[in-house]
C-alpha cells in the first residue's frame, strides 16, 4: 500500500466512523460521546490534510526544492496537533455545559453497540497506519495512525463511563469523562507538535541511527584514514547524511571516490532511504577524533 493510499483509507473510514459515533450521541444525548465523535472530525480533517502533504511529499526535486519535498508531511502533522487542541477546547466547552445542565442518558444499549464498532473499524485503521507510516518512513502516516489509536483507547474509556454513568444514575459523571478526554487529547495533540517541530527544525535522530552510521563508515571506508563532524538530519522519509573522510595525501581522486562508493553503498542498502554528502580531506586536515577506520 503507498502512502497515498493508506491515507485515503483512511479518510473514507474517518468518515464512517464520525457517523457511526454521531449516531451513538444522537442515541444517547451523551456529552462524553459527542466529545468522541467530535475527535473524529479532527481525523476526517487530518486525513485529508496528510493525503495532500504525501502527494506533495511525493514530488520530484526542482529548481526551488533541490532537497526534494518530503518535509511536506511534518507540516501534515503539526495541522493535527492543532486540530486537536482546538477539539480539546470544543470538549470543555461541552463539558462545561454538562455540569451545569446534567440530564439523563437514553438509549444506551444501541449507542454502545455503534460506539463498538466504530472503535474495531478505528483500531483496525491505527494499527494499519502506523505499520505503513514506520515501514515506508512516513511521518504523517505514522501520526495519523497514532492518533487514532489514541482515539480507539479514548473511545473505550468514554464507552466504560458512560455504562456506568448509565448503571450508576450519576449524571455528572457523563461530563465528567468528557472533561477527562479533553485532558487526553491535549496530551497528544502536544506530542504530535513537538514531533513534528523537530522534524521541521532539523533536529538530530535517535543515538542508534547515528551509532549505526559510525560502524558502517569504519567498517567499509578501508583505505581512509578517520571520519569527522558527522551529521545527520530526517526529511520525512528521506535521511541526509553528510561527514569528512580524511585519506593519506599521495592517494589518487579516483581511489578516493572509490571508497566514497563502498561507504554510500553500505550505507544505502542499510538505511535504505538516504542522501550522502562525504567530503574529502588530506591527512593534514585529521582531528584524530570521530571515526576510526578500521
Amino acid at each position: 500500500m503507498t502512502p497515498p493510499q493508506a491515507a485515503l483509507l483512511s479518510l473514507m473510514v474517518g468518515i464512517l466512523v464520525f457517523v457511526l459515533k454521531y449516531l451513538a450521541y444522537h442515541f444517547t444525548g451523551s456529552v462524553a460521546l459527542y466529545s468522541d465523535a467530535l475527535e473524529s472530525i479532527v481525523n476526517i480533517v487530518a486525513a485529508g490534510a496528510a493525503l495532500i502533504a504525501l502527494r506533495v511529499a511525493a514530488l520530484p526535486a526542482d529548481p526551488n526544492h533541490p532537497y526534494g519535498h518530503t518535509k511536506a508531511e511534518y507540516f501534515s502533522a503539526v495541522l493535527e496537533g492543532v486540530l486537536i487542541l482546538f477539539a480539546a477546547i470544543t470538549i470543555f466547552q461541552e463539558a462545561y455545559k454538562g455540569f451545569r445542565n446534567p440530564h439523563e442518558l437514553q438509549g444506551l444499549n444501541v449507542g454502545v453497540i455503534i460506539s463498538l464498532v466504530a472503535s474495531g473499524l478505528n483500531g483496525f485503521l491505527g494499527s494499519l497506519l502506523i505499520r505503513t507510516g514506520r515501514a515506508l518512513r512516513s511521518p504523517a502516516l505514522t501520526a495519523d495512525g497514532k492518533h487514532v489509536m489514541t482515539d480507539v483507547v479514548t473511545s473505550v474509556g468514554v464507552l466504560l463511563g458512560v455504562i456506568l454513568a448509565g448503571l450508576t444514575g450519576i449524571k455528572l459523571l457523563d461530563p465528567l469523562i468528557a472533561m477527562l478526554v479533553a485532558f487526553n487529547i491535549l496530551w497528544t495533540g502536544w506530542q504530535l507538535m513537538k514531533e513534528s517541530v523537530g522534524g521541521l527544525m532539523d533536529a538530530a535522530p535517535r543515538a542508534e541511527l547515528l551509532e549505526q552510521v559510525r560502524n558502517l563508515v569504519g567498517e567499509y571506508a578501508e583505505g581512509a584514514l578517520e571520519a569527522h563532524d558527522l551529521r545527520a538530519r530526517h526529511a520525512g522519509r528521506i535521511t541526509f547524511i553528510e561527514f569528512h573522510l580524511v585519506v593519506p595525501g599521495r592517494m589518487t581522486v579516483e581511489e578516493a571516490h572509490s571508497i566514497c562508493d563502498r561507504i554510500e553503498e553500505a550505507l544505502k542498502t542499510t538505511l535504505h532511504e538516504v542522501e550522502i554528502s562525504i567530503h574529502v580531506e588530506p591527512e593534514s586536515k585529521a582531528k584524530h577524533h570521530g571515526i576510526v577506520v578500521l
